[in-house]
């Protein structure tokens, strides 16, 4: 479990980025056409690989991030065998299969930091970047010691995870040798314009429609309904929100507050704590089941992808007001488990509960209301 530690301060300093980092996307994107590839050649299901603690991470195992300079965590999650690919969307998946293996067969040196493991080195997250010819900018700028600590190489202080085997091209680029950074430039560029970037408006729209949704989230129920329902397994308990790993460390906030960007095609959770700005969280964005056949799913159904299967079955049948009792036996569930989801849905600002006498009556709020309606 990782866990997030707010102070007052960085409450005040939770912020969404304007749009998708185009760099970021180009690295899970190969990384998850190298997942997808992975599970095929292996014959395993993806949904069976590995527990469910370490498939919902993407958070790169490593030592405590503290507040000193240079150092950066976060990016990816170790791991062996075939990943799940479960978690994509199934657009994303699509997009993959379309390729037919041509764009992890064109990445060149990029495939050699973005690894199927769940690796990408936190160099090649840059959510500071205005575009991505930015973004490669700020890459080939990138110190050598910084580059070494972000591959993990052996030697450098504070190694945190890296590619399983770097070979001579990495251990270059790590020197600050310049034909190694030209020749990651030049190949990211060639990937992201052959792969992604016939996707970018699609994935642009999606995560301005990402980013309206959170916004309204925290128009309407504060800080707290932001955190509750970024992450379908993540747990926002005041003042730490948790999230789902393999591994188990602490992250504080120093006050610096926490730069929320979304993903189209991560596929779990990914922090980069920076000594000097705001940690960053890359987050999946929210899928609204776009591209299904029509009528295949019901509002809730699709609401899923945000707050979970039974929490949005919850929502949905608030449409009519309903006691706690009455909304256990509607959703079919325990009336513990029928007092929780209406109290997280509470805390998002998606219900309200008023007093009855004896009893609770919960109702769908505009907010609550808006989501169902797709508005």
């Amino acid at each position: 479990m990782i866990r997030l530690h707010f102070t007052a301060a960085d409450l005040r300093r939770v912020t969404l980025a304007p749009a998708a980092d185009a760099l970021s996307e180009t690295a899970l994107s190969l990384r998850l056409g190298l997942r997808a590839a992975g599970s095929r050649s292996s014959g395993a299901r993806p949904e069976d690989s590995r527990s469910s603690a370490a498939r919902s991470s993407e958070v790169r195992p490593g030592p405590l991030p503290g507040p000193r300079p240079g150092r950066g965590h976060g990016g990816g999650s170790g791991g062996s065998g075939a990943l799940r690919t479960q978690w994509a969307r199934p657009a994303a998946l699509e997009w993959h299969r379309s390729l037919r293996g041509r764009a992890v067969a064109g990445a060149g040196v990029l495939a050699e930091l973005v690894t199927g493991d769940g690796f990408v080195p936190d160099f090649l997250l840059q959510p500071s970047a205005r575009d991505f010819d930015e973004a490669l900018e700020a890459v080939a700028s990138t110190p050598p010691e910084r580059l070494a600590l972000d591959l993990g190489l052996a030697g450098a202080p504070g190694r945190n995870g890296g590619p399983g085997r770097p070979g001579r091209w990495a251990h270059d680029l790590a020197r600050g040798v310049p034909s190694a950074s030209t020749a990651l430039v030049e190949d990211t560029r060639r990937y992201f314009r052959g792969s992604v970037e016939p996707l970018w408006p699609r994935i642009r729209s999606d995560a301005l429609t990402d980013r309206a949704l959170r916004a309204e989230m925290l128009l309407r129920g504060g800080v707290d309904a932001l955190l509750t329902t970024l992450g379908t397994t993540w747990r926002w308990e005041p003042p730490t929100l948790h999230l789902p790993s393999g591994s188990t460390y602490d992250v504080p906030l120093c006050g610096r507050g926490l730069l929320l960007v979304p993903s189209w095609f991560a596929t779990g959770p990914m922090v980069m704590y920076r000594p000097e700005a705001a940690t960053v969280l890359v987050y999946p964005m929210y899928d609204d089941g776009a591209g299904r056949a029509a009528g295949s799913a019901d509002r809730p159904e699709a609401l899923a992808a945000l707050l979970g299967r039974t929490r949005a079955q919850v929502l949905g049948l608030l449409r009519s007001p309903a006691t706690t009792t009455a909304l256990a036996e509607r959703a079919a569930v325990s009336l513990a488990a029928a007092s929780q989801h209406a109290g997280v849905l509470r805390g998002a600002g998606l219900v309200t509960t008023v007093r009855t006498g004896s009893s609770v009556l919960h109702s769908l709020t505009p907010l609550g209301a808006s989501l169902l309606a797709g508005g």
